[in-house]
C-alpha cells in the first residue's frame, strides 16, 4: 500500500494513490476468483453461510457503478437489471445460488467495464470539501474499502471450499519476533479518546470522537495462542457449563462443537484444515475460527473476561505519556510487514510476540493484523452518531445481535486496518479470521 494521508495530498496526488490501490485491489479480486477457480468453483455455494464466489465479484462491480459512476460521475446506469440480484440486503446468502447470476466470464467483463469508466471519470473528477462524499475522496476510499472486504469474505469462503490447495498458502514468511514479553500489560485509569473526527476515510460507525474515561485494567500482551486454547479443550472446557453464558451453553449443545472450527484430532495428535492442507496445530499461533462465545468461555476459564471495546480500543490508540491518539498502535505511519501481519502476506497468523516495532505505547502486540479479536461489546452507535452515506453500512445492524471485533487479520488489508475501525458478527460465527485477547480488572 502507498503511503499516503488523503487529508493532506494534494487533488493530482489523491487521484493517482486511488487508481493504483483501485489496480491493486481488483489484482486482489481477480487472484481469488478468475485466476484459480474454475466456472463451477465459482458459481458453486461451497457453505450456505457464503456466496458463491461469482456473486462477490459481480457485487463489487455493481457496488463501484453504483457509488463511482452513478452517484459521483453523474453517468446512467449501466445494468439496471442487475441492481436487485446484487442488493446485499435483497437476497439471503443462502438464495443467491438460485439467482439468475451473471456467469464468471461475463461479471469479469462487467467488473472491467466498470473499472475503465470509473478511472475515466477520475480524471475529471473534484474532490470538494462541501461535498461530504468527495471531501478528501471519501466515497473512493469507501469503495476501495468494500472490496477489500468482500476479498477477505472471499478467502472464508475459500477456508470453507472443500478441494485442492489453490492459494500459494505453503511455510509462511517469518515475522520479526520479540525476546521476551509480559503476560499482561496494565493500562492506567483515566480518559482517553475513542473513535475519530478526522479520519477522513473512517466509516460512520467510528465517529465522532468522544471522551471516555476507564478505570484501570489489565490486558493480554498478545492474543490468546492455539496452544493455550488447546489446554482449554484437553481440560473439558466444552464439557462444563460452569464456563459458558447461558446463550453460549445453548449454542454449544445445539451445535455439537468441541473444538474451533477446522479442528479435528488423529489418534493423540490435533490437525487443522487451512486452505486444503491438513496440517499440525501450530501452538504458537493465534487462536482463529473460535465464535464470541467460545471466546467467552475460555477466558472465564482461564479467571479472566474478554475487553470491552473501550478498553481493546485504549490499548491499541492510546500513547499516555503524550496524551495523544494514534492511528495505529505503533504511531500514525502506514502498516508495513515490520509492524503487522496484514494483507494476506502469509495465508496464516504469525506466532505470538511478533512484530515488537507494532506494539501500542502500553506495550501489548498484534493489536492490528492477525486475527480479529472479540471484544465483549454490542455493536451500537457512538454518541452524536450521524448516518452516511447509507444507513444499511451500519445502522440497520446496531443492537445486542452482534458483538464487536476489533483489529483486523492477516487477510484484511491495510487500507482496511486502523485502531478505530469496527467489524461486528453474530456471537456463533466461526468461518470468519477471528480469535481474541483477555483482560481483567486491575
Amino acid at each position: 500500500m502507498t503511503a499516503l494521508d488523503p487529508a493532506t495530498a494534494d487533488p493530482g496526488q489523491l487521484k493517482e494513490f486511488v487508481a493504483t490501490e483501485l489496480q491493486r485491489v481488483r489484482d486482489r479480486s481477480f487472484g481469488l476468483t478468475t485466476a484459480v477457480l474454475d466456472d463451477d468453483d465459482l458459481t458453486r455455494q461451497h457453505s450456505a453461510l457464503m456466496s458463491p464466489l461469482v456473486w462477490d465479484l459481480a457485487h463489487v462491480g455493481n457496488y463501484e457503478e453504483l457509488w463511482l459512476l452513478r452517484e459521483t460521475a453523474g453517468l446512467e446506469a449501466m445494468r439496471p437489471d442487475i441492481d436487485d440480484l446484487y442488493d446485499a440486503f435483497e437476497h439471503p446468502r443462502s438464495e443467491r445460488p438460485s439467482l439468475p447470476l451473471l456467469s464468471p466470464a461475463e461479471s469479469s467483463d462487467y467488473v472491467d467495464l466498470v473499472r475503465r469508466k470509473v478511472l475515466d471519470s477520475l480524471e475529471t473528477v473534484s474532490f470538494e470539501p462541501a461535498v461530504p462524499l468527495l471531501d478528501a475522496g471519501f466515497v473512493y476510499g469507501m469503495v476501495l474499502q468494500h472490496e477489500h472486504q468482500h476479498d477477505e469474505t472471499m478467502l472464508a469462503t475459500h477456508q470453507l471450499r472443500r478441494g485442492p490447495q489453490v492459494l500459494p498458502v505453503g511455510e509462511a514468511m517469518p515475522a520479526p519476533r520479540a525476546v521476551t514479553w509480559p503476560a499482561e500489560v496494565l493500562v492506567e485509569a483515566g480518559e482517553f479518546m475513542m473513535g475519530t473526527s478526522t479520519d477522513p476515510w473512517a466509516y460512520d460507525n467510528e465517529r465522532p470522537s468522544r471522551a471516555v474515561f476507564l478505570p484501570p485494567y489489565w490486558i493480554d500482551t498478545t492474543p490468546v495462542s492455539v496452544g493455550a486454547y488447546r489446554s482449554f479443550v484437553e481440560d473439558g472446557g466444552y464439557d462444563d457449563a460452569r464456563w459458558w453464558s447461558t446463550g453460549g451453553w445453548e449454542w454449544r449443545c445445539r451445535s455439537g462443537k468441541r473444538a474451533p472450527a477446522f479442528w479435528f484430532q488423529e489418534g493423540e495428535s490435533w490437525q487443522r484444515r487451512r486452505f486444503g492442507v491438513v496440517e499440525p496445530l501450530p501452538d504458537d499461533e493465534p487462536v482463529q475460527h473460535v465464535c464470541w462465545f467460545e471466546a467467552e468461555a475460555y477466558a472465564r476459564w482461564a479467571g479472566r473476561r474478554l475487553p470491552s471495546e473501550a478498553e481493546w480500543e485504549k490499548a491499541a490508540s492510546w500513547d499516555p505519556a503524550t496524551g495523544t491518539k494514534r492511528r495505529f498502535p505503533w504511531g500514525d505511519q502506514p502498516p508495513s510487514a515490520e509492524y503487522a501481519n496484514l494483507g494476506q502476506a502469509r495465508f496464516r497468523p504469525s506466532p505470538v510476540g511478533s512484530f515488537p516495532a507494532g506494539a501500542s505505547a502500553v506495550g501489548a502486540l498484534q493489536l492490528l493484523g492477525d486475527v480479529w479479536e472479540w471484544t465483549a461489546s454490542d455493536f451500537t452507535s457512538h454518541p452524536g452518531f450521524c448516518m452516511f452515506p447509507y444507513p444499511e453500512y451500519s445502522e440497520v445492524f446496531f443492537g445486542s445481535d452482534y458483538k464487536v471485533l476489533r483489529g483486523g487479520s492477516w487477510a484484511t488489508d491495510p487500507l482496511a486496518c486502523r485502531n478505530t475501525f469496527r467489524n461486528w458478527d453474530y456471537p456463533i460465527r466461526r468461518q470468519i479470521f477471528a480469535g481474541f485477547r483477555t483482560a481483567r480488572d486491575a
